[in-house]
């Protein structure tokens, strides 16, 4: 091969390989479909860079978000503890929204103005996101912190409340504060899952108060070293928006449509989480085996969630145990002996790795017509 023809061929190997990082798109991008009515977008909410006690510049933030498909995100760096302060002194607490804003500019990636309330026990930890100014958060107490990122149209949760070096119990506790901010209507979500912790007692303070279900990556260091080498993606929240905005985002965040996803767990409230799970999976085909009263169903996952599931029908399968796992992006078949022809069978699936109240897994249903 001549110099001329190995140079050409080295800069469309080049040319390929920079469009492909420019897209920002890898191999763990994240994928679930909307449900009726609403867009469903992926979303990390909690999240740290070196303007805090992150490891990393805001831009690495948005890259990682891009590369993983997410359609909104929020860098809350803790307003009262800066460790890195020293190294990077920054007067102004928006810095990090606004770096990550500009880096986030023609990428369609949304990027909401956060921060993270940082206070001992019983107070704990809690974001405030879509905020207008967080300078105007930092205040000696805590009561007025709260009642500013209100006052400013902000949605705040709770963060990670069941955290063993605040609670070391591992349960959380709903001291008066939380009682109160739940009261003035100024606590209005909370973390079911944070980093690699799932808390079944904050699913049932979520359901008793009606605060709105969350799932947060928490990231610090690299989500790569975190997670994606680990062969797992970040704990995120679908949130089910009327559009791709920030303000169909707000408004569904104070609505409470969210499910919290990591890997194949998912946990929302019935309404939202069943709709979602029926729309992972769609019917590819569905017919009897000649000349038998065997059904055969393909079934196709088109989540990034494995979703495991239990048999519910009064029928049973053929070559398939009860309980099987229907893996993100692949399809699956299913005998199922009817014993009859029918023309229509319903295929009634309890989902394992999905909550909607603690140890409460929901069965979802689809309508086949067989041929």
């Amino acid at each position: 091969m001549s110099r001329f023809l190995l140079f050409l061929l080295l800069m469309l190997v080049f040319l390929e390989s920079y469009a492909q990082s420019h897209s920002h798109q890898g191999m763990r991008a994240l994928h679930y479909p909307n449900i009726e009515g609403y867009v469903t977008l992926k979303t990390d909410l909690h999240q740290h860079s070196v303007f805090s006690d992150g490891e990393v510049w805001p831009s690495i933030r948005v890259m990682e978000a891009l590369r993983e498909n997410l359609d909104v995100i929020s860098l809350t760096e803790h307003l009262e503890y800066q460790p890195h302060k020293a190294d990077i002194p920054h007067p102004d607490r928006n810095r990090s929204y606004e770096l990550a804003l500009d880096e986030a500019k023609e990428h369609g990636l949304l990027i909401i103005n956060g921060s993270e309330i940082t206070r001992s026990e019983p107070i704990g930890h809690s974001n405030a996101v879509f905020i207008q100014d967080a300078n105007k958060l930092l205040n000696d107490k805590a009561e007025a912190t709260f009642r500013e990122a209100n006052e400013q149209g902000a949605f705040v949760f709770w963060n990670h409340p069941a955290w063993y070096d605040q609670s070391p119990s591992g349960n959380p506790i709903l001291s008066d504060f939380q009682k109160e901010r739940i009261e003035k209507g100024e606590l209005h979500g909370i973390e079911v899952i944070n980093t690699f912790d799932y808390a079944e007692e904050s699913l049932a303070l979520a359901l008793k108060h009606n605060l709105t279900i969350m799932g947060t990556s928490d990231i610090h260091g690299l989500i790569d070293w975190d997670y994606l080498e680990k062969g797992n993606h970040r704990p995120i929240t679908l949130v089910f928006a009327k559009e791709k905005t920030l303000e169909s985002t707000r408004e569904a965040l104070f609505a409470g449509r969210t499910v919290a996803v990591y890997n194949s767990l998912m946990v929302g409230r019935e309404v939202y989480l069943k709709p979602l799970l029926k729309a992972c999976v769609e019917i590819k085909s569905a017919h009897y085996i000649e000349d038998t009263q065997i059904a055969r169903v393909v079934l196709e996952n088109n989540s990034s969630s494995d979703l495991t599931f239990e048999n519910q029908m009064p029928y049973n399968f053929y070559s398939t145990p009860p309980v099987f796992t229907l893996r993100a992006g692949e399809s699956k078949t299913l005998n199922i002996k009817t014993l009859e022809e029918l023309d229509k069978l319903t295929l009634s699936l309890k989902a394992l790795g999905a909550y909607t109240a603690p140890r409460t897994q929901p069965v979802i249903d689809w309508e086949i017509t067989l041929r």
